[in-house]
């Protein structure tokens, strides 16, 4: 349950401008609430408080968007190809803002690197940063989108050309290969969305 320490006056203000439905508060504490999707944010006096299974749309309306994000990534296939995951994490400064799992259905590891960068670059699209610093454990992938190895699989080739065009959402971005134990939560994530 994300709590966002923010301005709440600012905070209904963007939601308003986005169309979001700003109500009075239920209770003497609650300062407003808003729904959009499956998730409700409530305002007290200093924070913003957000409920339900998918947060992050209302999330990021909520928080001030710009600045720079470490987003990291894993996929998992166990087969290869087989059932897969998928894992990412944003982190800045205040820490880990929003991270993600779900399973993909069946697929090579490859393919699930792929999913797993996608959704983590439309988790910090729809943060509003400006800048992104990807960090993944797939040297393949990193090279890839580098553009320093070809990508002979034309569906992989199609990955890429998406991961391409979320990048040129953000004014700066770069893209390192980085060691498995430097990577750990997005990995966990992944498998733990394998296991169920």
């Amino acid at each position: 349950m994300p709590v966002i320490e923010c301005d709440v006056d600012e905070a209904r203000d963007r939601l308003e401008e986005a169309d979001v439905t700003v109500e009075p508060g239920n209770t003497d504490h609650e300062r407003w609430r808003a729904s959009r999707g499956s998730a409700t944010a409530i305002a007290y006096d200093d924070k913003v408080v957000v409920q339900g299974s998918d947060p992050r749309e209302i999330e990021a309306l909520l928080r001030e968007g710009g600045g720079r994000a470490h987003v990291y990534f894993d996929g998992a296939s166990r087969g290869n190809p087989g059932p897969a995951a998928i894992g990412w994490v944003i982190v800045t400064g205040d820490g880990i803002v929003a991270e993600g799992s779900e399973e993909i259905g069946r697929a090579t590891n490859n393919q699930a690197e792929y999913e797993a960068l996608i959704a983590a670059l439309e988790a910090a699209r729809d943060y509003s940063y400006d800048d992104v610093r990807i960090r993944g454990d797939s040297e393949l992938i990193v090279k890839q989108i580098r553009g320093e190895y070809d990508t002979n699989n034309p569906e992989l080739r199609e990955k890429r050309v998406t991961v391409h065009e979320l990048l040129s959402a953000f004014d700066e971005w770069s893209i390192e290969h980085v060691p498995r134990e430097v990577n750990d939560r997005a990995d966990e994530l992944a498998n733990e969305a394998l296991d169920g």
